[in-house]
C-alpha cells in the first residue's frame, strides 16, 4: 500500500501502520500512552503544543517559533481537539499560537475534556 503525501507533508496512508491493531491504536492515539512518562518526568505537559521538528518550526511558524518553544510541549492541545490531521499547517500554527498566548485554566480543562471525545471518535487521526 503506497503512502500518498498530502499538501501539508503528512501521509494519508502511513506506511508504518502494518496491521488493523496498529491502525486502531493510531486512530485512538493509544500509541501516545508512553508519552505520559515524559509528563511524569516534567519534560511535557498534559496540554500544550505538540513537539515539532526544527524544519516544521522554521517553515510553518517563522518568527513565532521562539514563542512556541518557550512553553513545554503537551500530549494534547487545541490543534488535536480541533481536527488533528484534517487541519493544514497554517491553521495548526494559528491554533498552537492561540494556545500559547491565551491558555487559561478553563481552556486547559476544556481541551482535556475535548481530548477524551476526540480519542473515542478518532476523527482526524490517520
Amino acid at each position: 500500500m503506497a503512502a500518498e503525501p498530502v499538501e501539508d507533508g503528512k501521509q494519508a496512508c502511513d506506511p508504518r501502520i502494518t496491521s488493523r491493531f496498529a491502525a486502531f491504536c493510531r486512530r485512538h492515539s493509544i500509541d501516545e500512552i508512553p508519552q505520559f512518562w515524559h509528563v511524569f518526568r516534567g519534560e511535557m505537559s498534559l496540554v500544550g503544543p505538540r513537539p515539532l521538528t526544527r524544519i516544521e518550526l522554521a517553515r510553518h511558524y517563522g518568527t513565532h517559533a521562539s514563542e512556541l518553544v518557550s512553553v513545554k510541549p503537551g500530549l494534547t492541545g487545541l490543534w488535536q481537539v480541533s481536527g488533528r490531521s484534517n487541519i493544514k499547517y497554517p491553521q495548526r500554527a494559528a491554533l498552537d499560537l492561540k494556545l500559547v498566548r491565551e491558555l487559561t485554566p478553563k481552556m486547559y480543562s476544556t481541551i482535556l475534556l475535548r481530548t477524551f471525545s476526540a480519542l473515542v471518535i478518532g476523527r482526524g487521526a490517520w
